[in-house]
């Protein structure tokens, strides 16, 4: 069962008519009002909603005024046993049970958007293991680096900049995305020539067999199906609090993989190497960004498209 909590504070003269506002949602459950006795001249009002209708009823409240004048503070419900929410969630269409809040999934890639000198350290120590992996010819230590870095997140915000034409969010997830690769790139290319220093690299490597290598610095037409693919997979992973296949975009996607490349590369004097895997890099980076934007948007459209048939009936 998908549903909402609502819990807002808000000046009393807009009690009344929160109230009357949510009492007229047929798929507003557990209306509580509580007369705040710390906050003069303020109410605190709780909800659940179901998550289909979660959108309306915010949009509602916000227009309402309820945000500017107070706070709507909004969490998932995990679990409720209620046989009035089975009921109507068992008599409302899919669009009308499923549909994302949207205000959350944005709040969350803002959140996650937020660049901490821990995304910059993430970066850089993914850099790291995928060059042992590139130097080693460990796919499984490639994979380890893909999971590390947190570059996605980024993408992510940047792709909602652009969509919301917010120009700012853009530049932060730009700026965040260069200096992050670079500073990735100049750790690892000081750790790799330390090991050609020491001769540490696996003799394969040294003798010129490098498949892990081969396949990060040759960018194909199936890098940009993959890209195209991941990208999609991102966005609806996280419209859809899908966790399990946004892990799978980060371990699909060749961006760590390709910053350590050309470190390693450049570390070893193999500059068309390093070549191929800047290509491969800004290739995947672009990619992601354009279908993040895309499938934003042809995301909400199909949304509000069934949602709006669905409340209509047949």
């Amino acid at each position: 069962m998908d549903l909402i909590h609502f819990r807002m504070v808000m000046p009393s003269e807009l009690t009344q008519p929160a109230v009357d506002l949510l009492t007229a949602h047929d798929r507003v459950l557990n209306l509580v009002v509580v007369k705040s006795a710390h906050v003069p001249g303020g109410d605190t009002l709780e909800c659940d909603v179901m998550k289909g209708a979660a959108n309306g009823v915010l949009g509602d409240l916000r227009k309402l005024g309820v945000d500017r004048t107070g706070s709507i503070a909004v969490d998932g419900v995990d679990i409720m046993f209620s046989r009035r929410a089975e009921q109507i969630e068992a008599d409302q269409p899919s669009a009308l049970v499923h549909a994302p809040l949207w205000a959350a999934v944005e709040a969350h890639i803002r959140a996650e958007g937020t660049y901490a000198p821990s995304f910059y350290l993430f970066l850089v120590i993914a850099g790291l293991i995928g060059a042992v992996g590139i130097m080693t010819n460990s796919q499984i230590l490639i994979v380890a680096a893909m999971v590390v870095g947190p570059e996605y997140n980024a993408i992510a915000g940047v792709a909602l900049g652009l969509d919301r034409r917010h120009r700012r969010r853009v530049w932060e997830g730009m700026r965040a995305l260069t200096v992050g690769f670079l500073l990735a790139i100049a750790v690892t290319f000081g750790f790799a020539a330390l090991a050609r220093g020491a001769d540490m690299q696996s003799k394969a490597f040294d003798l010129g067999l490098r498949p892990v290598s081969h396949l990060i610095d040759t960018p194909d037409f199936f890098s940009v199906v993959v890209a195209f693919l991941a990208g999609i997979v991102g966005i609806v992973s996280l419209t859809e609090a899908r966790g399990s296949a946004l892990l799978g975009v980060f371990i699909s996607v060749t961006t760590i993989p390709a910053a350590s490349d050309i470190a390693v590369s450049l570390a070893f004097a193999d500059w068309h190497e390093a070549w191929g895997s800047l290509v491969q890099l800004l290739l995947n980076v672009v990619v992601l960004v354009v279908v993040g934007v895309l499938t934003f948007r042809l995301q909400r459209r199909l949304w509000r498209r069934a949602t709006r048939r669905a409340s209509v009936g047949p």
